[in-house]
């Protein structure tokens, strides 16, 4: 129980927070912080909050160009420094990671899209997304699967939360040739690791007001492994006794899933586990292109698509949603305080998708991204953009 100790201060944090702004204490930068850095030699809009941007793959800066569009149509005092990281397009190197991590770093809080990553091997098995997650310590995906009203799917009125550990389990990039045609890949599971994002899960629905954690597993046959997650998810249920605790094998979480969503609130689970959730579920309300998602360190927070996809045949068709792209960057805003930005923003991006005249192919429309972004931009008045 050690290792909760040294992750408590999550529980401060989120729980004595006195507004939705909270998110914000889970990095070490503050408002002040953020504002007293608009004076270094990166940042050039004076009294904005500087915010590094990784456009990524596909049609990752298309998405960030409909942020930045809006942003600037919504007047947001945030000053993007752009970087560009990619292994499919040879602009992935040491160097270009180190400028990368240098600017996140210094910023505490990052907007990217997907980093592809190739499936030859190349003599490296760990993809510059996951070095980038692991140097960062970017344990604790969220993503908040919520229907969007106006936008009828086969489940409608779903609100749930998956909270995925992503810097262990089958991500390890542990792999070996044991003998000719016999290959190992190591499943990592750590008691540190799994408390932490267990602890995570039950601060997130005690600040939420959510009354239940689900512990998604595979503890029947990975016994050791996914049984020290499991038991790290009782012993951490314990101390939140109002908060309704149940455990799930993830086979059968994917078919209740489907089934009966309706039951679940908050999901916490390994990282294969969780990315495999993440996009089912993002499926139930839409898909991809409307699913806002975050990642958080103790000091840095990176915003972005809760299912990541490069979308690489929509590229240059101005047909991609920017929808979850839209909303994750308003949960940015949200963490940085800006919440009058924060709730502009999201709340035309809402009234878009509740009129249904503009709406792209995945959502059954006609529209460009551009035209989305038109009208995005035109429902930002009624609140004072």
């Amino acid at each position: 129980m050690a290792a909760l100790s040294r992750v408590r201060w999550l529980t401060r944090a989120l729980v004595a927070a006195p507004n939705p702004g909270a998110w914000r204490s889970l990095c070490t930068s503050t408002v002040a912080q953020a504002s007293s850095r608009t004076q270094g030699e990166d940042v050039r809009v004076e009294g904005a909050f500087p915010v590094t941007m990784l456009p990524g793959d596909g049609v990752g800066p298309e998405l960030m160009h409909a942020v930045k569009e809006v942003f600037k149509a919504a007047s947001v005092p945030v000053e993007f420094q752009e970087h560009h990281l990619s292994e499919v397009q040879n602009m992935a190197s040491e160097e270009k990671l180190e400028q990368v991590l240098s600017s996140m770093k210094e910023n505490k809080v990052a907007i990217i899209g997907k980093i592809h990553t190739p499936m030859e091997y190349k003599g490296e098995l760990a993809s510059y997304d996951m070095r980038l997650r692991r140097k960062l310590d970017l344990f604790a995906n969220v993503v908040h699967v919520k229907s969007l009203p106006g936008y009828k799917t086969r489940h409608n009125n779903l609100d749930l939360v998956i909270i995925r550990e992503q810097t262990e389990g089958e991500y390890s990039s542990l792999e070996h040739e044991s003998a000719r045609g016999v290959i190992e890949c190591l499943k990592i599971v750590t008691r540190t690791k799994s408390q932490r994002i267990a602890k995570f899960a039950f601060d997130y629905a005690t600040k939420k007001g959510r009354g239940k954690v689900t512990a998604v597993h595979k503890a029947n046959i990975m016994k050791l492994g996914d049984g020290l997650f499991l038991q790290c998810c009782e012993e951490v249920a314990e101390l939140y006794p109002k908060i309704k605790f149940e455990k799930m094998i993830i086979d059968n979480c994917c078919m209740q899933l489907v089934q009966n969503p309706y039951q679940f609130d908050v999901l916490v689970m390994p990282n294969l586990y969780g990315n495999i959730i993440d996009n089912l579920a993002a499926g139930l309300v839409g898909g991809a292109g409307v699913v806002p998602g975050e990642s958080y360190s103790a000091e840095y927070a990176v915003f972005e698509t809760g299912a990541r996809h490069p979308f690489a045949q929509a590229v240059g068709r101005n047909i991609a949603n920017p929808t979850a792209m839209l909303l994750s960057a308003s949960n940015m805003l949200r963490h940085l305080n800006l919440e009058h930005h924060s709730n502009m923003i999201a709340e035309a991006v809402k009234k878009v998708i509740k009129v249904g005249k503009v709406r792209t192919r995945d959502m059954g429309g006609y529209s460009t991204t551009t035209d989305f972004i038109k009208s995005v931009i035109g429902h930002l008045h009624p609140y004072g953009g």
